[in-house]
């Protein structure tokens, strides 16, 4: 039996008011429930990965709704703690992005704010778990957080489980007296696939990038890529691959392409384009749990950065927070673009 994934952080539910105000007279506004690592756990149940996923949840009738639903999507919610009172919420409207200046928190004080250090078993947390996700919201909650991935990752590297990070930076939450630099690189060093992009790797792990790098062209994007990952790997020995996206947004469309740093070598995916996209928020999300199934389907590496950039991009085209498409159907687009 495949052993499973587990992706810890903490459930969110999305409000999506539109950005003129017209649902204070429509009385109409939509709601999804996400998170950067539940977007991982429901794309890799979907890709029939076996799959679970801890949070802490206040215990309430709310909270059983969410359960049943993510077993549903064949999520191992076993493992959920009970503590708290409330759901962490945040509010963006559709279409827009995560790192948006105008993306609201309300996320103080929920259940998952409130894990403390050595409450948790982690040992017997992961009893049949070959591999752990987290990323970089979750230390980005408060110091004491940051203290309980430390537990998490000692006892996951002592298990040789193996583990991935995603370097999400996001501004609003660090407000707690550390910078992300402080944090991470001490959460890093157990880490065997990390992944972002030059910024958040210059931000979050203290590797620098060229100052006018935004401004140059895509095969100095690629060089950069390169350097990027090869300074992780030296600086985290642990490190056995490193992935960087690069999303540029042009007016409602976008150009993306990624790139896949291992075994001294860089993979590039193809670039796509797009005039119009419906939704940014959970495609880095997406793309993590594509490089997770490519490594866990023992992809070659060409094969994962292909497969885990056309399930990305393609998720800039579904409405919630995690991807709607299946793996013969993201193999399939995929296929007619190669």
């Amino acid at each position: 039996m495949l052993k499973k994934v587990l992706c810890f952080g903490e459930l969110l539910l999305r409000i999506c008011p539109d950005p003129s105000g017209n649902w204070l007279n429509s009385n109409d506004v939509p709601a999804f429930i996400g998170g950067a690592e539940l977007n991982v756990a429901t794309a890799l149940a979907l890709w029939n990965i076996p799959s679970a996923y801890l949070t802490a949840l206040p215990e309430n009738e709310m909270s059983d709704q969410i359960r049943s639903y993510l077993e549903e999507k064949r999520i191992d919610t076993s493992r959920f703690r009970y503590e708290g009172e409330r759901i962490g919420l945040y509010y963006l409207a559709m279409g827009t992005d995560m790192k948006n200046a105008k993306v609201i928190y309300d996320r103080k004080h929920s259940s998952f704010a409130g894990l403390k250090k050595n409450t948790i078993d982690w040992e017997q947390v992961f009893e049949g778990i070959g591999w752990f996700h987290f990323s970089a919201i979750c230390p980005a909650i408060n110091e004491e957080i940051a203290g309980v991935c430390k537990e998490a990752l000692h006892m996951a590297e002592k298990i040789g489980i193996s583990i991935s990070l995603d370097l999400n930076y996001r501004e609003k939450l660090w407000k707690y007296g550390k910078p992300p630099v402080a944090i991470m690189k001490d959460l890093a060093i157990h880490c065997r696939l990390i992944m972002g992009n030059i910024w958040a790797a210059e931000l979050m792990l203290g590797i620098p990038k060229a100052d006018d790098f935004v401004l140059r062209h895509k095969e100095f994007c690629l060089q950069q890529a390169e350097k990027t990952s090869l300074a992780i790997q030296q600086q985290f020995p642990a490190c056995e691959a490193v992935a960087n996206t690069f999303r540029f947004d042009k007016g409602e469309g976008i150009q993306y392409y990624t790139t896949l740093y291992t075994a001294n070598n860089l993979y590039t995916s193809q670039e796509y384009n797009a005039k119009k996209v419906i939704n940014k928020v959970g495609s880095g999300d997406c793309y993590m749990a594509g490089l997770i199934y490519g490594f866990h389907q023992n992809y070659a590496a060409q094969e994962i950065v292909e497969f885990a950039t056309a399930a990305a991009y393609y998720k800039l085209f579904t409405p919630g927070d995690s991807t709607a498409m299946n793996v013969d159907q993201i193999t399939t687009r995929l296929n007619q673009l190669l």
